[in-house]
């Protein structure tokens, strides 16, 4: 069909027809998501050329949908994971339960980065031994990698990864002072402080570790990891995003400087957008504020949006967004939310 197109196209005199579907694809692979839209209502072979899987996997796609956990009392187990398309219809785009990795006792999606997912993968019912699995739910690839000996103590675990530059990942475990072994009669007044770094580069294979004696921070259990321009930011428990390069020799403490200053302020709401770094608050319960971090270097913020949250959702689509369809109370902080953009780029790197 898009050969049909192409040849009608040469015949009109069109110039754009003279280019081959493959140069095509690559000029348009280069765009912004919002202008690749735009280029699917140019023609029926530039709309064509989207859905074709041999162009898919260079194009950009939109977000996707969301993994989550949710509970119920009256059903049996009554705890499952679930994905929630974007647009509230229809069947899941993958499969939730991740059926095509190997047969674990349980499995925990720590983070997803990037159309790759960072699992825990528990092997039996004794809860200390496990692996790390990293997999692409589009393409059912995965790479199993081994644990360290604090794995099953760790709460906070992120993944990094960018397509554009290499199919390689590396993963990032913070390790607090609990899950080291320090004494409680020597903790420190900061709860949950990450007491060492230990990163795994799939490059070579192995994990290194990096002790953090210089720094004072604890990350939140489920708060949100952005991975861009080769450093992992984490937003923290005292108002600043921690950012680490993957060597792990690299540190940087972006102050959080937006106001309204308030006590109950999120801790998860740090993402990406074409590159930039944006925080987004909700003011007075509500009201939603988003930030853009517009000078990295001299940490800049600058408000670019804000709604009721009300006029954006309704009451009961706020609840929706909330609960993401489960059917259970909403407990704020209990259960990751993971936007998930699928990649359907084949090769994935060996562990």
């Amino acid at each position: 069909m898009v050969q049909d197109h192409m040849e009608g196209e040469l015949m009109s005199g069109d110039p754009m027809s003279k280019l081959t579907d493959d140069i095509l694809v690559d000029i348009i692979s280069r765009l912004r998501y919002k202008s690749t839209c735009c280029c699917k209502c140019v023609s029926t072979r530039w709309r064509d050329l989207f859905s074709h899987p041999d162009h898919r996997k260079k194009l950009p796609h939109p977000l996707a949908g969301f993994f989550h956990d949710g509970c119920n009392n009256n059903q049996f187990p009554k705890t499952a994971r679930y994905f929630t398309k974007v647009s509230g219809e229809g069947g899941p785009l993958v499969d939730p339960s991740l059926s095509f990795l190997p047969q674990y006792d349980s499995l925990d999606i720590l983070d997803c980065c990037n159309g790759l997912l960072l699992c825990r993968c528990w092997k039996t019912a004794d809860r200390k031994t496990l692996d790390y699995v990293v997999c692409n739910p589009a393409t059912q690839k995965w790479v199993v990698v081994s644990a360290t000996d604090w794995s099953s103590k760790v709460n906070v675990a992120r993944l990094g990864f960018d397509p554009t530059v290499s199919s390689h990942f590396h993963v990032f475990e913070f390790i607090d002072e609990k899950a080291w072994g320090i004494d409680e009669s020597e903790l420190t007044p900061c709860d949950g402080r990450i007491e060492t770094l230990a990163i795994y580069s799939s490059i070579v294979g192995v994990w290194k570790h990096q002790s953090l004696d210089s720094f004072a921070f604890a990350i939140p259990k489920n708060s949100k990891g952005v991975f861009v321009n080769g450093v992992l930011h984490s937003a923290t428990s005292y108002k600043f995003i921690a950012a680490v390069n993957v060597e792990g020799n690299e540190w940087r403490f972006i102050d959080i400087r937006v106001p309204p200053y308030y006590d109950d302020a999120r801790d998860d709401a740090i993402f990406v957008s074409q590159g930039q770094l944006y925080l987004a608050n909700i003011y007075a319960g509500s009201e939603l504020l988003v930030w853009a971090l517009e000078d990295y270097n001299v940490e800049e913020w600058t408000l670019k949006h804000n709604v009721s949250l009300l006029e954006l959702f309704g009451a009961r689509k706020l609840c929706f967004i909330c609960q993401l369809g489960r059917d259970c109370q909403i407990q704020w902080g209990k259960t990751p939310y993971l936007p998930y953009v699928p990649l359907f780029l084949e090769a994935l790197a060996d562990g």
